[in-house]
């Protein structure tokens, strides 16, 4: 749906660009002309997926293994990045989540997900914004007309309508939500804009893992889904490209949600599992806590 070329000459950043919904907006991007910087803690991974993303794509894939739950090692990465080429785009797309009633959350549990959705977001937003405010203050001030960056972040629904069982993450995100419309507010002048999008329900493996462990998927979002299916990755990957694109640069601190119009008309993705006994919620903990170990595993 788009004309060949339409990302050419933009470098975008997707964190957790390695596998899921980061992967497939990158190998969007790099189909449409972009150069790609794609960060996660795993190098390994990272490595493997811009070797596959380069030979089906085209382009050129650079890639960096960082937490960034490190405000330190965040502010490396971004130096390393803009000491080769500027950037142009960012998308935040690192998260985690798993399921669980709040009132069993550990203040540990809680962080492991604020830390990489809040904090991690945050970092990597502002390290990126302050060496664009500082170029554009060195050449003289931006004026309308002129090319500007863009800040894309990965939201949930939830932020509208809240989300039972998975609280560190509807706070998390709501910050996040609310970091776009008042970055999107100060940064305007400077010729940055920010908008947000919180897909529905788009198959990945780490979403089957921790959010539906011993389920189909797919089953419960088709059930209760106003259109009756789940999101394509060619939708999200068509929308993050809109919006990586010069096509409305009036366009900023916006949330868009896609999701078949699933927030207007449920109280939250996780609402049905209110009625799951306390024997549902250990067999899935006890699933969760077995697909952590093999991840640690495989990461040696």
């Amino acid at each position: 749906m788009f004309q060949n070329d339409l990302l050419k000459g933009q470098r975008i950043l997707v964190t957790g660009g390695g596998t899921g919904l980061g992967r497939a907006m990158g190998e969007q991007f790099l189909r449409l002309g972009a150069d790609l910087v794609i960060c996660g803690r795993r190098k390994g991974v990272l490595d493997e997926a811009a070797e596959q993303m380069q030979k089906d794509c085209g382009g050129q894939v650079r890639t960096f293994g960082v937490d960034i739950r490190d405000a330190q090692a965040v502010e490396a990465m971004v130096d390393e990045i803009f000491a080769e080429r500027p950037l142009t785009g960012l998308v935040n797309n690192a998260a985690g989540n798993f399921i669980s009633p709040t009132e069993a959350l550990s203040s540990r549990a809680f962080d492991a997900i604020a830390n990489i959705v809040f904090h991690g977001s945050f970092y990597v937003t502002n390290a990126v914004g302050k060496r664009w405010i500082d170029a554009t203050k060195k050449a003289g001030g931006w004026q309308p007309g002129q090319p500007m960056r863009s800040v894309m972040s990965i939201i949930v629904t939830w932020v509208e309508n809240g989300g039972p069982f998975v609280v560190p993450s509807a706070m998390s995100k709501a910050g996040i939500a609310t970091m776009t419309r008042s970055l999107a507010s100060e940064w305007a002048r400077y010729g940055i804009r920010l908008n947000a999008v919180g897909p529905g329900v788009i198959p990945t493996e780490g979403m089957s893992k921790r959010l539906n462990p011993g389920e189909d998927p797919e089953a419960r979002a088709r059930a209760g889904n106003p259109m009756r299916r789940v999101g394509r990755m060619s939708e999200l990957q068509n929308l993050a490209s809109f919006l990586m694109s010069d096509g409305c640069d009036w366009l900023t601190g916006q949330l868009v949600y896609m999701d078949g119009g699933n927030y207007l008309a449920n109280g939250g993705n996780f609402y049905p599992l209110h009625e799951w006994t306390d024997d549902q919620w250990r067999e899935a903990r006890e699933r969760i806590e077995a697909q952590n170990a093999r991840d640690r595993a495989q990461r040696g």
